[in-house]
């Protein structure tokens, strides 16, 4: 199961895997797209996967999606915690989270939360921009006084080293890994014509590209892998140190079940 698979690494991931003979589940926000995305699917692989809207910005979508996911599925082999964005402007959720945060953290959480006993594996699409982050668990909002873009963004994807991290701390019969897939050409920042503009002229990575090491991660036996592990290119890297602190992921993992109401185990 690939989220964020309308467009970008989540939907290049989902083809590849497809064409590979697995069985593939898209969950995409937008329903339009997401039709897209099937039909680019079944095209590649002559399977068309089924398709989960939900919209991730809304914690009750995310409970709901875990809902039919789990009416429709015994066991899910990988769950690929893909979908996230780059939020422009400081916005807060329905549900009273800064939206990067959120998004690209604490619904993917939930999500994993609830599907624990399905999944087979955990692969989160983190990034480099970890290193922007400040990351504080007593305050999911903090990046929002004196926001700006790259730090809120950052501040999530340390947020998404330290759950993969714990993860494999807590859930140990489920390996888990995360990984940065390059600066890719995607979606992201689409309603900013600068940076529109910048994704379509500078020399950044292929969507196909950026979703090589999130299926090579799905396709490894654990054996070969280290789980909690942070990966780049199909290699292991070290996160910066504060996105390596066991302390901090503990803390991190307490607020966000507290903040989406989930048991902290």
């Amino acid at each position: 199961m690939v989220t964020g698979a309308s467009s970008g690494i989540g939907l290049a991931a989902a083809v590849d895997l497809a064409r590979r003979g697995d069985q593939v589940v898209l969950v995409g926000r937008d329903p339009a797209r997401l039709q897209a995305a099937g039909d680019r699917v079944r095209d590649a692989s002559g399977e068309r996967p089924e398709l989960f809207r939900a919209d991730f910005a809304v914690l009750d979508d995310v409970r709901g999606l875990a809902e039919r996911l789990r009416a429709a599925y015994d066991r899910i082999d990988v769950l690929a915690n893909n979908a996230g964005a780059i939020v422009l402007r400081p916005a807060t959720t329905v549900d009273g989270f800064e939206l990067s945060m959120q998004a690209n953290h604490l619904a993917p959480f939930l999500l994993s939360t609830l599907l624990r006993d399905r999944v087979g594996r955990l692969v989160v699409t983190a990034s480099a921009a970890h290193r922007s982050g400040v990351l504080d668990p007593d305050d999911l909002n903090a990046t929002l006084r004196g926001y700006r873009p790259m730090r809120a963004y950052g501040t999530s994807k340390q947020a998404n080293i330290l759950f993969t991290a714990e993860a494999a701390r807590r859930w140990p019969e489920i390996p888990a890994y995360c990984f940065h897939p390059g600066v890719v050409r995607t979606r992201f920042g689409a309603d900013s014509r600068l940076v529109a503009l910048g994704m379509r002229i500078l020399p950044f990575r292929s969507p196909e590209k950026g979703a090589e090491t999130l299926v090579w991660l799905a396709d490894q036996e654990p054996a070969r892998l280290t789980t909690g592990g942070y990966y780049a290119d199909r290699r292991p890297r070290r996160p910066l140190r504060r996105a390596a602190d066991p302390q901090l992921a503990a803390r991190l993992w307490t607020a966000s079940a507290k903040a989406v109401g989930v048991a902290a185990g």
